[in-house]
């Protein structure tokens, strides 16, 4: 896919939540929401621990401000809010999910129903929030693609 094709879906708020990473083309993708004026975010889950790390390794790679409480409240609270990384959109990476979905299965639920949640408030906003989660379901369609 090209850059002027991932430029048309981000741009199209309408369909804004979480998708499986693209296959092919993450180059394009990462220009196209650059070019959009998108903020983007990439966070490595390879290695995550627990809920406590994951909570972390966002709120870092967000830098979330000092006062986020490290709960699912307070990621819903900070996706939401935002207000210190002003963009026109935001996209979302979360890199190497295989192993926290396989052994938290409830966290990674969880954090992604918090970024489905994040998608919509920002949809009523007109600002497009794109999750992208990178892994390998075993061949079952887990996420629509892009």
């Amino acid at each position: 896919m090209s850059r002027e094709h991932f430029g048309k879906i981000l741009r199209d708020v309408t369909h804004a939540g979480i998708y499986h990473t693209p296959q092919q083309g993450m180059a394009d993708l990462l220009a196209a929401a650059e070019s959009a004026g998108y903020a983007v975010y990439r966070v490595g889950l390879g290695r995550t621990k627990d809920k406590e790390d994951l909570l972390d390794r966002i709120a870092l790679v967000l830098e979330f401000p000092d006062w986020f409480g490290r709960n699912w409240d307070a990621l819903q609270d900070c996706l939401t809010d935002l207000s210190w990384q002003p963009a026109e959109g935001h996209v979302v990476i979360l890199d190497e999910c295989d192993a926290f979905r396989i052994d938290h299965s409830e966290d990674f639920t969880t954090m992604l129903q918090v970024f489905g949640s994040a998608a919509d408030y920002w949809r009523e906003e007109h600002i497009p929030f794109w999750t992208l989660v990178d892994m390998h379901a075993d061949g079952i369609a887990y996420l629509p693609g892009l």
